[in-house]
């Protein structure tokens, strides 16, 4: 047995695909699988932006990819075309399989199916197509998914401590997934927060935190409730903010705002500032 193409989405951390990815490693001493998580836009009618969306399904794959390596898995793994059949037949014509698993929710929730990719793989590629089931909300996940907003703090010692505390007090293995709100839309900006978002990951992996992220929305209240929609799998969220008087999330009620409206537990980590210029901006009302 050679490569196994994946393609998944958000069930891409399943624990019904782990367990037939085991089992077909257990079955041959050389299987190896490629991943490959499309970059789909989410059906709610949000309006996310596409770079959003990528990083999103980067985050994904990132975080499979550290979950596949624990389970003694060769994988590898990348973001593909948004439309699922395009990205299957890409990969399919890159390096020929031996055979491809899909991995869905069920008939009722999976607009893959109700587009019939199983069949229009099977037909177009020849492959013999596994399909998973994965039903998250029974199933859960074989870990513990914390939301993470932070901007100008995202540095801050209080706040990883915060999350090696968070960490370390779970019995599940515990993953974070990061989000730093653009403070506007100027390419400064951008690269500010990529450099906030980098750091941050890498103040976490070098605890041996698992860890991935993305940018988001200028408007901080805008950026969380995206970051819900595109990540359904988080179960509580931790919004790390300057003192009252310094922080433009406090002053815009965003604590309150989230709290009333994410259906998750909020809790709100305090960072002291480290220079002048550390102010947040408040980001737009919605």
């Amino acid at each position: 047995m050679g490569e196994i193409l994946v393609i998944a989405n958000r069930t891409v951390c399943g624990e019904k695909l782990l367990e037939s990815m085991r089992a077909h490693a257990a079955a041959g001493s050389d299987v190896s699988f490629r991943f490959v998580v499309p970059a789909s836009k989410p059906s709610s009618g949000l309006v996310i932006y596409d770079d959003a969306v990528r990083a999103a399904a980067q985050a994904r794959v990132d975080l499979a990819a550290e979950m596949f390596a624990d389970a003694g898995l060769k994988a590898t793994g990348e973001v593909g075309d948004e439309d699922p059949f395009l990205a299957a037949m890409d990969a399919i014509a890159d390096s020929r399989p031996e055979r491809v698993i899909i991995s869905t929710y069920s008939t009722t929730h999976s607009g893959w199916l109700r587009r019939d990719l199983i069949g229009r793989i099977r037909n177009a590629s020849g492959l013999p197509v596994e399909h998973v089931i994965t039903d998250l909300e029974k199933e859960g996940l074989p870990f513990h998914a914390t939301l993470v907003i932070a901007n100008k703090t995202a540095g801050g010692e209080e706040l990883i401590e915060h999350l090696q505390a968070k960490a370390a007090a779970d019995s599940e293995r515990h993953v974070f997934i990061a989000v730093v709100p653009l403070e506007d839309r100027s390419g400064g900006s951008t690269a500010r927060a990529h450099e906030r978002l980098e750091a941050l990951l890498a103040s976490l992996r070098e605890r041996d935190l698992l860890a991935s992220g993305m940018i988001g929305d200028p408007d901080p209240y805008t950026a969380v409730m995206n970051a819900l929609d595109l990540f359904t799998v988080v179960d509580d969220i931790v919004i790390s903010t300057l003192p009252d008087e310094r922080s433009g999330w406090m002053r815009a009620r965003l604590i309150e705002r989230v709290k009333a409206n994410a259906v998750r537990p909020v809790e709100h980590v305090v960072v002291s500032p480290q220079a002048p210029e550390d102010a947040e901006p408040a980001g737009a009302v919605s």
